[in-house]
């Protein structure tokens, strides 16, 4: 199964449009989900701050600021985890 990590912050519409976009495809690609704000720590915020939305497939960046439900699932469908739900 995929690890998604999603490095997001608060008030940030891009991100709210990216977790829209994680959240439909949850529905039909099993992965699991992490989501980390960039806010939280001084390190993060220098290191992803001007990125963010930005996720992370198995520890690979994968769609920095907008990704689309066809181009995440492509990419999932692409990784050595083809485990669809039916």
């Amino acid at each position: 199964m995929p690890k998604l990590t999603l490095y997001t912050r608060r008030d940030c519409c891009l991100c709210d449009e990216m977790k829209a976009v994680i959240q439909a495809v949850a529905t039909e690609v099993p992965f699991s989900l992490g989501e980390i704000d960039v806010d939280s720590a001084a390190d993060l915020a220098q290191r992803y701050g001007a990125e963010v939305p930005l996720l992370f497939i198995d520890g690979r960046k994968a769609f920095k600021y907008r990704v689309t439900k066809q181009a995440l699932k492509r990419k999932l469908k692409g990784g050595r985890w083809i485990a669809w739900r039916k």
